[in-house]
């Protein structure tokens, strides 16, 4: 099925980590470092699945960090930018899914990562449901995002600036304008922080923590897989 989604991932893939280093100037890499000390202090386990990996920098920060995992994989929708993941230093085998539906059996997995793919998914709450379903109990879902703002600083940086620059920057070095576009207002669309953490609540996972990043521009929400009794 024809998925404009999927097709602008396709089109802006080949300049997609360039873009995201330099609109985050280069907060995104240390964030993903972030994420991934804290899994190993956890304790985290060595079945990985980067989940909307697109080209695969947070399988690499995880293998590099935590230790290379017994199982990985690299799950996207978009061919194109599972295709920019060669060359990485990383293990995961890319794998062209949909992150609603995944074609993996329950409890196959001891973490998930999602690093700025959430807010993509037709549904959040469906999204988690999934997740939880190919976590193994006491499984970790490691979840980095720009949630939509609600802090003061942040509704202005979402509504008012970056609405003009991002978009004006993905036009001058991808030429996909209407890429950066959606990208902004999917993040004014999705849930903010606290309202996602009530749905993962609701869905099968504990919140162990919520950690903003660069003054709450974004979030890193750790959940772990309820063990029931």
């Amino acid at each position: 099925m024809f998925s404009p989604v999927r097709k602008m991932f396709d089109d802006i893939s080949k300049r997609y980590d360039f873009l995201n280093h330099t609109l985050s100037c280069f907060q995104d890499i240390l964030w993903r470092k972030a994420c991934c000390r804290e899994l190993k202090k956890r304790g985290a386990g060595k079945r990985l699945l980067d989940l909307c990996g697109g080209t695969g920098d947070f399988a690499v920060e995880f293998e590099r960090i935590v230790g290379k995992p017994i199982q990985a994989i690299l799950g996207d929708f978009s061919f194109g930018m599972l295709q920019h993941s060669k060359g990485k230093r990383t293990s995961a085998k890319p794998v062209q899914l949909d992150a609603m539906q995944m074609p993996f059996l329950d409890n196959t997995f001891d973490v998930v990562l999602n690093g700025f793919g959430m807010r993509n998914l037709p549904d959040a709450k469906g999204g988690l449901v999934e997740s939880c379903r190919v976590l193994a109990p006491g499984g970790h879902l490691m979840v980095l995002e720009f949630f939509s703002p609600r802090q003061a600083f942040n509704r202005f940086f979402y509504k008012r600036l970056a609405p003009l620059f991002i978009p004006l920057l993905g036009a001058v070095f991808s030429g996909k304008r209407d890429a950066y576009e959606y990208l902004v207002n999917s993040i004014l669309r999705f849930l903010p922080v606290k309202d996602f953490c009530v749905v993962a609540e609701k869905n099968g996972f504990e919140v162990v923590s919520v950690k903003p990043c660069f003054f709450g521009v974004a979030y890193r929400v750790l959940l772990q897989k309820k063990v029931l009794a």
